[in-house]
């Protein structure tokens, strides 16, 4: 079996950072969407990616910004990947030069294979809880039977995952990478290192 990726998101403070890094996290997100508990401005985004060490991906998560918004923010923050968490097509999802992926809400009833096929261009489809009004950051887990088995598309596995059920959600599902915000947190916004890092090492170690 691949190794399984892990990604951080929702990080607010150098320090949460550098103990996902340490952990050995792939990337960390960066919350772009100011109704968020966890959101960043550029200048808290400048000093966290600046203090990463290398080979560390930093994704900027944006819900339904312009086109204006997120070229500024490119143009002020080193981002490598972007995360299109709202309503956004995929028209409005290209042609920002960094490779992208959608974030899609599974309700039951979903027609999953349908909505991968929409976002052809995508490097990678995260699916997360839906609940209604609320894009994203829920903590809630959605029923994992529902994905289909084969997506055409790398599946990014999120909602409700806590180092205490994600080798499961790994065992079931075979996602290429899982994406954990609220399920590591002290409080929101602010990480528990000893969840980071437990969660990590449960990803790294899951077969």
């Amino acid at each position: 079996m691949s190794v399984v990726r892990s990604k951080i998101c929702g990080i607010t403070r150098v320090d949460d950072a550098l103990t996902a890094a340490k952990a050995g996290a792939d990337a960390i997100g960066l919350v772009f969407y100011a109704k968020s508990p966890r959101a960043v401005d550029v200048r808290q985004a400048r000093q966290i990616v600046a203090a990463l060490p290398p080979f560390v991906t930093t994704v900027g998560l944006f819900v339904n910004a312009s086109r204006c918004e997120i070229n500024e923010i490119l143009d002020a923050v080193p981002l490598d990947m972007l995360q299109f968490h709202g309503d956004e097509t995929p028209a409005q999802c290209e042609g920002f030069h960094r490779p992208w992926f959608k974030a899609l809400r599974v309700g039951s009833g979903e027609d999953i294979e349908a909505q991968v096929a929409r976002y052809a261009n995508a490097s990678g489809i995260l699916l997360d809880t839906f609940v209604a009004g609320v894009p994203g950051g829920t903590g809630e887990r959605f029923d994992w039977s529902l994905i289909p088995a084969a997506l055409a598309k790398p599946l990014i596995l999120a909602g409700g995952l806590t180092a205490e059920n994600v080798q499961q959600a790994i065992a079931q599902v075979r996602p290429y990478a899982v994406d954990v915000s609220g399920g590591v947190e002290a409080s929101k916004g602010v990480k528990d290192a000893s969840k980071v890092m437990a969660f990590v090492g449960r990803v790294r170690s899951a077969m």
